[in-house]
């Protein structure tokens, strides 16, 4: 296991927690806490990779379920000892943004070479499975209630995104 695997698994416990955060403050039961957290934390590069139209990542890697199950868990036990589960929320969920943003926006610039999809598929995989959390934990969306959210994993994004100078392209054909 490389370096760049270990923080995928890491960034995917960090966005499942705040799912099993988001049961906690709604006093869900455990399979609450296990439903939320793997939402949560499977939810944006799920989506990232059935735009990009490639196999579902956690479909042929069933540790990303585990690590959200076993997460599930421990918040499940441990979420009661933590006075501010709010903000605990909102610091990981910024951890989490910053990291997928730009995981999201290199594995759409691979699949397609271009910076606008690399812009939106960072941007799809940072944010798509807290707003799943936040609909299903019937709470308005972090992202859209805080002002700036957006632009930070569009930030994020771009940094790894080419140049504008750079062909769209990298020798594939547009249609």
């Amino acid at each position: 296991m490389d370096l760049i695997q270990l923080l995928d698994y890491a960034g995917v416990a960090v966005f499942a927690a705040t799912g099993a955060l988001a049961a906690s403050r709604k006093e869900l039961d455990l399979i609450g806490f296990v439903f939320l957290a793997g939402v949560t934390g499977t939810g944006g590069g799920t989506l990232r990779d059935l735009v990009l139209g490639v196999p579902v990542f956690w479909v042929d890697n069933h540790i990303y379920i585990i690590v959200c199950a076993v997460i599930a868990v421990l918040v499940f036990f441990a979420a009661p000892l933590v006075e501010y589960r709010y903000r605990l929320l909102l610091w990981l969920d910024a951890a989490g943004l910053a990291a997928y943003s730009v995981l999201g926006a290199a594995k759409g610039l691979e699949a397609s070479g271009s910076a606008i999809v690399a812009l939106v598929t960072g941007m799809l995989t940072a944010t798509f499975g807290g707003v799943l959390r936040d609909v299903l934990a019937g709470e308005p969306s972090v992202l859209l209630r805080l002002p700036r959210s957006m632009s930070r994993p569009l930030l994020s994004a771009r940094v790894c995104s080419p140049s504008p100078t750079l062909p769209e392209s990298r020798g594939r054909s547009q249609p």
